[in-house]
């Protein structure tokens, strides 16, 4: 029989960057078709976000992209390490603070530490990877619209280059299109929060600018002279650099702003201004804090920009986008392979959107901050124009003692670690156990590994199969894992009568269990058990030794939300 559609999948991915390309990764990994359509006529070719961070590494990792050449395109850490605030670049500065913590220090708490990596050289390598095990990207795609029904989803695609409308029939859609996405708008799915905090252009030049920043490498640039204020980005302190520079497109065109007027603006905020640039692209980009109202419609799904957007200030934006799709590509697959039943995928929202909406709120905090240093620069009681007392500011001690205080307090917004890994899910596909996190005083800056249901389990280097691994190498992409204490022999079987794909390791025997890390660290005890989602989160956890545990997962997990959505609940006692 001929199909009435001209492609049909099981899921339309509508947007090629940094988060439906993991998609179709993780998706190509669970065996589950797609259709990858990207609007653009090839991966990101200017400079956009920039901070990877751990989190978003490891589900790379678990997505088979050789992190190998993921690191080896970022910057190098010891270009990365600071942010500076400046009078100019190359001019006085005025206080510096660490970038974030990528030390290998960090190895003790994820495989994968936070490094600097350029959407435009992280783009091709993530099309590289899915390349060599799936269908990659058609782009200059352009979805339309869809109409959907009970079974799926039909979506009109246009092909710029062949000049044709095709149509896509699918099982679901995930919208990852963007700020703009024409797919929320197209499900008239409302942005909560400011549609406009800022306006920047953004100024993309080559340079070597080695010479200029001299003793003082680094990643941004604050640059404070209020006759040529401005941020540069080093994407790469040798050769690739971004200025951004506020604007007010309420009394300017973007047209206003030509070559000329922007070289001169990069060479004004330069301490030497007769270096070498060249002008690549000028762009304009706006600063806004909001939220998808809902992040599904039907069989419709929103990740990423589409579904959030933050301000810059914590470098957040990717790594949400990553996250989402790692969340819910699971449990598409999950329900593909008819081992989960659809309510599971009613969790997406009710797990991600509340992790959107604090990162949001803390991107906010982090940009308010950021204008009580220039609010403290220009706070001077010399009097005269903006330009006086700037200058009367770097000769005054007392101000200049005031303006490095108030930079050290940004201290936060560089050092979210606690944020990056702790972002736990409180109620989902998961099961509860009724204990507190951990104490942490300062959750955004402050990591502490813990078990508890809804969190990402901790990382940890163990000996399995002969190697040295991650423990979040241990957990299945296509199934559930329970991890088994050495004397947890009864819940070997409970797991084994779970009708329900299930990868089972035991600690001590299928597992090392060096210097107690299992207890120590996992607070999983000897006759306890641990069951992980295929996205590294704990879905359950039994601490107890010699409970009845039947009882106790049946009790648990399956009472809890995992029970509404495995397809066959876990047995009962009999």
């Amino acid at each position: 029989m001929v199909s009435q559609y001209d492609v049909e999948t099981t899921v339309l991915i509508v947007g090629g960057g940094p988060s439906g390309l993991t998609a179709a990764l993780l998706l190509t990994r669970l065996g589950i078709p797609y259709h990858l359509v990207e609007r653009r006529p090839g991966p990101q070719r200017a400079p956009a976000a920039h901070v990877v961070n751990a989190r978003t590494f490891e589900i790379w990792r678990q997505a088979g992209v050789d992190i190998g050449a993921l690191f080896a395109a970022a910057k190098d850490p010891r270009d990365a390490g600071a942010v500076y605030w400046v009078s100019h670049l190359g001019g006085e500065v005025l206080g510096q603070l660490p970038f974030e913590r990528q030390g290998d220090d960090m190895l003790a708490i994820t495989p994968t530490p936070l490094r600097n990596l350029s959407q435009h050289r992280l783009e091709p390598l993530l099309l590289d990877a899915l390349r060599t095990t799936g269908p990659g990207p058609h782009y200059g795609h352009r979805w339309e619209s869809a109409e959907q029904d009970a079974d799926g989803v039909t979506s009109r695609i246009r092909d710029a280059e062949a000049g044709r409308v095709y149509t896509v029939r699918s099982r679901y859609v995930i919208g990852a299109d963007g700020a703009g996405s024409p797919v929320r708008k197209s499900l008239g799915i409302a942005m909560e929060g400011p549609d406009r905090l800022q306006s920047f252009v953004m100024i993309h030049f080559e340079a070597d600018l080695r010479d200029v920043v001299s003793a003082h490498p680094g990643v941004i640039y604050w640059v404070t002279d209020p006759s040529c204020a401005g941020t540069f980005v080093a994407h790469d302190i040798d050769r690739e650099w971004v200025f951004m520079h506020a604007w007010d497109p309420d009394r300017e065109l973007l047209g206003d702003y030509t070559v000329e007027r922007c070289e001169a603006l990069v060479r004004r905020a330069i301490a030497p201004p007769d270096v070498s640039i060249a002008l690549r692209t000028i762009s304009s980009w706006v600063m806004t804090s909001q939220l998808a109202e809902r992040y599904r419609e039907g069989r419709i799904f929103l990740a990423g920009d589409a579904a959030h957007r933050f301000p810059p200030t914590g470098g957040l934006g990717l790594n949400t986008g990553v996250q989402d799709v790692h969340n819910l590509v699971w449990k598409l697959a999950a329900v593909e392979h008819g081992w989960a039943a659809p309510p599971v995928l009613e969790t997406y929202e009710q797990e991600r959107r509340p992790v959107a909406a604090y990162n949001a709120e803390q991107s906010l905090r982090n940009a308010a901050r950021m204008l009580e240093v220039f609010q403290t620069i220009d706070g001077g009681e010399g009097g005269g124009d903006a330009a006086q007392r700037f200058a009367a500011m770097l000769t005054d001690g007392a101000h200049r003692a005031r303006v490095a205080a108030a930079i050290a307090d940004q201290a936060e917004h560089f050092d979210l670690l606690g944020l990056h890994l702790g972002y736990a899910y409180a109620e989902g596909a998961l099961a509860a156990d009724g204990t507190p996190p951990p104490a942490n005083d300062n959750p955004v800056r402050d990591f502490i590994p813990s078990s508890r249901p809804g969190a990402r389990l901790p990382h940890g280097w163990v000996e399995f199969d002969g190697e040295r691994v991650s423990t979040l190498d241990l957990i299945a992409l296509d199934r559930l894992t329970l991890l088994v204490g050495a004397a947890g022999d009864a819940w070997i079987e409970v797991g084994r009568q779970i009708d329900c794909p299930m990868r089972i390791l035991q600690v001590g025997s299928d597992v090392e269990d060096a210097n107690e890390w299992w207890q120590e660290v996992a607070d999983m005890r000897p006759g306890g058990a641990i069951l992980v989602r295929p996205d590294q989160h704990v879905a359950f956890r039994s601490q107890a030794d010699g409970v009845d545990v039947t009882a106790a997962l049946s009790g648990g997990v399956a009472a809890a939300r995992m029970a509404e959505t495995m397809s066959r609940s876990a047995p009962r006692p009999s």
